[in-house]
């Protein structure tokens, strides 16, 4: 079984920062990319940011400049570092990661519980 455990949301003012953490735990041999999604009320799931193994990363054009994902991979973690966050930024933020359990085996997708995120005054 392989689990996500995701940490750091909660009510910031704008203007402020959050990091979000993401640590994955199980039978893993190997993560491939991981990253972040998420879900306003009543808008579909989009992408905030995603890296792959190597570290390379990509982001949606709402969080170029503000937000930073980095992973350590010793610790089977990704992280979202938000800055200069804006009430469009709250949101349910949803991690993920491409999880191989096995060297033959397929990889994949494992999605965190979910952590909310509102930036209010």
């Amino acid at each position: 079984q392989v689990q996500l455990v995701e940490s750091g949301g909660g009510l910031v003012q704008p203007g402020g920062s959050l990091r979000l953490s993401c640590a994955a735990s199980g039978s893993i041999f190997s993560i491939n990319d991981m990253g972040w999604y998420r879900q306003a009320p009543g808008k579909e799931r989009e992408l905030v940011a995603a890296i792959t193994s190597g570290g390379s990363t990509n982001y949606a054009d709402s969080a170029k400049g503000r937000f930073t994902i980095s992973r350590d991979n010793a610790k089977n973690t990704v992280y979202l570092q938000m800055n200069s966050l804006k009430p469009q930024d709250t949101a349910v933020y949803y991690c993920y990661a491409d999880i191989r359990a096995s060297r033959l085996g397929p990889a994949l997708r494992r999605w965190g519980q979910g952590t909310q995120v509102t930036v209010s005054s």
